[in-house]
């Protein structure tokens, strides 16, 4: 697709619109579109981690220590092998919610957002993660580019390690479905571990339903994460969860507007976004201006003009705020 479109397309809309159009290709009706995504090649330089040093290093957002609410530096989604290591459901809803809560989610587009995307897919934990080497910047210079080298096996398909669990959750993992929520109230779940040593959970005298991804001949018991399980035992997390598996389409609803506003939420305001399938309805947190009434008078541009000559901006600085200008919403 970039060799076919090169310009025209930018890199993070190709990965946006690749995840919309797999959802589309498992079933899934999505909530729309909006390309208009810039290609970043230099790390950003103003945003703010607070006062943690450690990449990764181990947070506890309720104490009240700060006001950064991230659980980690470098964990943009929960990491359900490492939020709760000693695999209690309910001990994860504070993690959970606070990673969440930093994307300005609540209760039901997390619940959907965490349902749908383990609707779909498996982890991959084949074997212990000592097997996987530095992560691609601290890799030797050969293998840059290259991803996580692993020594296990072939380092792909079956013999593949990323975070070191392995659950498939549904009975078609390749296909939509409300498997999810029926397995999830329908067995009792017990502690077990992947091959790599991660905590994870099996279904409790459940047939093996599964499909293995890479052997057909063979079936699985279903698993969860600990993450999957604070759904169930978490008793507001409980309520929506118990309405997504009697109201599918509830649901299919809820993840669709979630996965929209997860994907597009940082592109700025609704002006911005390009293409045929844009949503027309306006969302709130779109932060939505009214449409301008009228025309700007000529005392109001001389009064601009003459704010933006009194500001003392250099030539360059000028430029650049008129290339930003470009992008913010014009007078209608």
């Amino acid at each position: 697709m970039k060799q076919k479109y090169g310009q025209k397309i930018s890199w993070a809309d190709l990965y946006m619109l690749a995840g919309n159009v797999a959802l589309e290709n498992a079933g899934f009706r999505t909530f729309g579109f909006g390309a208009g995504r810039e290609d970043v090649w230099e790390p950003d330089l103003d945003v703010d981690w607070g006062d943690e040093k450690e990449w990764l290093a181990h947070r506890h957002p309720e104490s009240g220590e700060t006001g950064h609410r991230r659980h980690r530096n470098g964990s943009d989604l929960c990491q359900p092998g490492r939020s709760n290591a000693s695999g209690e459901p309910l001990s994860a809803a504070a993690a959970i919610r606070a990673t969440f809560g930093n994307m300005a989610m609540d209760d039901e587009e997390i619940v959907a957002l965490i349902a749908g995307g383990h609707t779909l897919g498996k982890t991959h934990g084949a074997a212990e993660t000592s097997h996987v080497g530095a992560e691609p910047e601290a890799a030797p210079l050969e293998a840059q580019g290259l991803g996580w080298h692993s020594s296990y096996g072939s380092g792909a398909g079956a013999d593949a390690i990323t975070s070191g669990l392995e659950v498939v959750w549904t009975q078609t993992p390749t296909q939509w479905s409300n498997y999810f929520f029926e397995n999830l109230f329908k067995y009792e779940w017990v502690q077990t571990r992947s091959p790599a040593g991660a905590i994870q959970f099996e279904a409790k005298d459940a047939p093996e339903i599964i499909p293995d991804p890479f052997n057909p001949e063979k079936k699985r018991k279903p698993t969860m994460l600990v993450t999957d399980l604070t759904l169930r035992f978490d008793p507001e997390f409980e309520k929506i969860s118990r309405r997504f598996l009697n109201d599918p389409q509830a649901f299919n609803e809820a993840f669709a507007r979630a996965w929209f506003k997860l994907t597009h939420r940082d592109m700025g305001p609704k002006s911005r976004y390009l293409g045929p399938e844009v949503p027309k309805e306006d969302l709130i947190w779109q932060d939505p201006l009214p449409a301008a009434t009228h025309q700007p008078s000529a005392e109001d541009i001389a009064s601009l003009k003459s704010a933006i000559a009194g500001a003392g901006l250099s030539v360059s600085e000028l430029v650049s705020v008129a290339g930003v200008r470009l992008h913010l919403p014009r007078w209608r």
